[in-house]
């Protein structure tokens, strides 16, 4: 099979952002879109030519065909060995374990994540470095501002890869090795869990809930909850990867996960109940009667961590993106490690992690990991929190309202504005940058405002500063008022609010989050305008 070169002509609109190149399908489905932009890859990461590279995506509609196409580029560009999860399925934390694992050069994840799939739904790909993390901002641009110039690509004409047989096949002088895609995964989680301890916890009547939403955590949540731990069948919902994701949103929160939040509510409801996304890096813990907050889940891991085998020697340091509740501050402060945090994107993270200086982070978003790997993991939070219950003999509720009396609660909320028109995002923003300037020591109410500001960030480890980040508007340690916009829609721009409140009087640790929210809801209005300057009279999700 011939090595060709391919003309081509750029694309414009190939600018990755925090979670890599996202997109409709029908663009990705444009004649050579994306071969530009793994040629780009490519080109600009030179050195791997003679390394591994690790393929996989989360099974969303295009998914097959995309890793087909890589698959021929990489032997074109001389990798020397292509490792591809069978059927093309690997989970985004699998991804990374696997890069890192086989110490590939890289690898390649097409994933839109969370976002809706199938023929009229999104597709994207993202390039992963040696680290296992995401490329850095530096990187991505190099690549952007190659593909604006691409002329031509390579790839091995004709080339017949079948990715559903294990083994290895040759292609060209590349070796592509289809490998069991939960097996080295399934393994990493059995050296940081109590496996026995939660086989008991089961045995002794306790039950879980595990909805895959039709995405790639199916298998991955079968193997390891059923298979390997002892949990009935029917513990796993959902478990069987779909082109549409069964026409779902695999998105883990209470609006998309509806049916979850409705399940907790019963009497006779599992001890355990949690979701994952289209990629396998989100996830949402309910238990019976409660939601736990992405915050609070961050927070409480914090607290508990120690009790679990690969975390014995306590946590290095902690972190979470700015919006995140403040929740995981007070735990850290009570423990004396350090506390970092970070602009939006687990890039930030995955800076500390290399250096040493973190064990556990989080984000807002529904995602939570660890030191390992290099990305979020929602299957790694779901067993955190089942070794926990095990190692704790307490419910999901009663460690919730624990935490609670012995750190106070942080109400928390983020209200969505999606598909706006770019111009009317912008202006919202513009107005609030203009209100912070003449904020600080105004009173609304009984707070008053310490710090207005856009948030910046100088990296620990590198020295490296990262402006714009958001708005912020802090009525010191008692709440909070963020806004920003958000990279990861495919239609129009989103504009993201989030509201926080603090309360450690017993009194006030029950009271309804709306509720408790509303007074800051009105001073965002009053700062912002949003409705009025958007023409949205309420967000379009609240989580």
């Amino acid at each position: 099979m011939p090595i060709r070169e391919i003309s081509t002509r750029p694309y414009n609109d190939q600018k990755p952002g925090t979670a890599g190149l996202r997109k409709k399908v029908a663009v990705f489905q444009q004649p050579h879109y994306l071969e530009n932009f793994l040629q780009s890859i490519f080109d600009v990461e030179s050195g791997l030519r003679g390394q591994s590279l690790v393929i996989g995506g989360d099974g969303r509609y295009y998914n097959r065909e995309a890793i087909r196409i890589a698959i021929a580029m990489a032997a074109a560009n001389g990798i020397a060995r292509v490792i591809v999860g069978q059927g093309g399925l690997l989970s985004t934390p699998a991804a990374s374990h696997l890069i890192r694992l086989r110490r590939a050069g890289g690898g390649l994840i097409f994933t839109a994540s969370h976002n809706p799939a199938g023929p009229d739904g999104d597709f994207g790909l993202k390039y992963n470095v040696a680290s296992g993390g995401q490329a850095t901002e530096a990187l991505t641009a190099r690549i952007y501002e190659h593909s604006r110039t691409i002329q031509r690509y390579r790839i091995v004409e004709g080339a017949d890869i079948d990715i559903d047989r294990r083994g290895v096949q040759k292609l060209e002088e590349c070796e592509i090795e289809v490998i069991d895609g939960v097996a080295d995964y399934a393994a990493l989680m059995q050296s940081l869990f109590d496996f026995d301890r939660i086989r008991d916890w089961l045995r002794n009547g306790h039950r879980l809930r595990f909805d895959a939403m039709h995405a790639v955590t199916g298998p991955y949540a079968q193997r390891i909850l059923v298979e390997t731990l002892g949990a009935p069948p029917d513990a796993v919902d959902n478990g069987s990867p779909l082109e549409d994701f069964g026409g779902g949103h695999p998105d883990p929160n209470l609006i998309y996960a509806r049916p979850l939040v409705e399940l907790a509510q019963r009497a006779d409801a599992p001890d355990l109940i949690a979701a994952s996304d289209g990629d396998g890096d989100r996830n949402m813990i309910l238990g019976r009667g409660i939601f736990v907050s992405p915050g609070d889940s961050l927070a409480l891991l914090a607290e508990h961590l120690h009790k679990l085998p690969g975390y014995r020697d306590g946590l290095r340091g902690v972190a979470r993106s700015m919006p995140t509740s403040r929740a995981v501050d007070r735990v850290a402060r009570a423990l004396n490690v350090e506390c970092h945090e970070t602009p939006t994107g687990w890039k930030f993270f995955t800076q500390l992690f290399d250096a040493g200086r973190l064990t556990l982070c989080g984000e807002e978003s529904f995602g939570t990991s660890s030191s390992h790997t290099r990305e979020k993991d929602g299957l790694w939070a779901v067993l955190a929190w089942l070794n926990v219950l095990a190692a704790t003999g307490r419910s999901v509720r009663e460690l919730v309202e624990a935490h609670w009396r012995r750190f106070g609660r942080h109400y928390y909320a983020r209200h969505d504005y999606e598909g706006l028109p770019s111009s009317a995002a912008l202006r919202v923003l513009q107005t609030l940058t203009d209100a912070n300037a003449h904020l600080v020591g105004k009173s609304f109410g009984e707070w008053t405002v310490t710090q207005a500001d856009e948030f910046s960030y100088r990296d620990p480890v590198d020295g490296s500063l990262a402006v714009n980040q958001g708005l912020r508007v802090i009525f010191g340690e008692r709440a909070r008022i963020v806004l920003r916009q958000s990279g990861t829609g495919t239609e129009g721009a989103v504009l993201r609010l989030y509201l926080e409140r603090y309360e450690n009087r017993e009194t006030a640790l029950d009271w309804n989050p709306a509720d408790a929210l509303a007074p800051l809801a009105h001073i965002a209005e009053e700062c912002a305008h949003i409705a009025e300057l958007t023409g949205r009279r309420a967000p379009s999700l609240v989580t």
